[in-house]
């Protein structure tokens, strides 16, 4: 009884972990990354969702904005056998797109506006952080496993 309690709420199940690189460049327009799953117990993964993420502040102080944009995702439906205590490690390809604020268009026209962009971000306190989430869905489980990690992009 209590086995079957720990396996619905994925206690001692399916453990999910990204690979990532230390940075991604924005110009390849992809993350190239993987994912390892480990178990306890013997478990069948069967759809996993990834998405790459970006944090995007503004302001200072009770000003401060915060929104978050999906910049891309990708689902992996695909059933992936996970045997107990034996690592599982799966390779994706995440297609992203940064869409560019009228500072950053303004700043790409030449290098003087170059510079302009810059300070007027600085004074207005803009910063953009990523990170890539990954969930995974696990058959006869109720908690599905997930990870999150920070991403440089460049």
């Amino acid at each position: 009884m209590f086995g079957k309690v720990k396996k619905w709420l994925g206690i001692e199940g399916v453990k999910l972990e990204l690979l990532l690189p230390e940075e991604v460049f924005e110009k390849e327009g992809v993350v190239e990354g993987g994912m390892r799953f480990q178990s306890m117990n013997p478990q069948t993964v069967t759809e996993v969702k990834v998405v790459l993420i970006e944090r995007y502040s503004r302001g200072r102080g009770a000003e401060k904005l915060i929104d978050e944009y999906e910049l891309g995702s990708i689902v992996l439906r695909q059933i992936i056998e996970v045997p107990a205590n034996e690592p599982v490690e799966i390779d994706f390809t995440l297609p992203f797109i940064i869409p560019r604020s009228d500072i950053d268009q303004f700043g790409k026209r030449n290098f003087l506006f170059g510079g302009i962009a810059k300070v007027a971000k600085m004074t207005r306190a803009v910063k953009s952080e990523y990170r890539v989430e990954a969930e995974a869905r696990v058959q006869g489980v109720a908690l599905n496993p997930f990870d999150k990690k920070g991403l440089v992009i460049k």
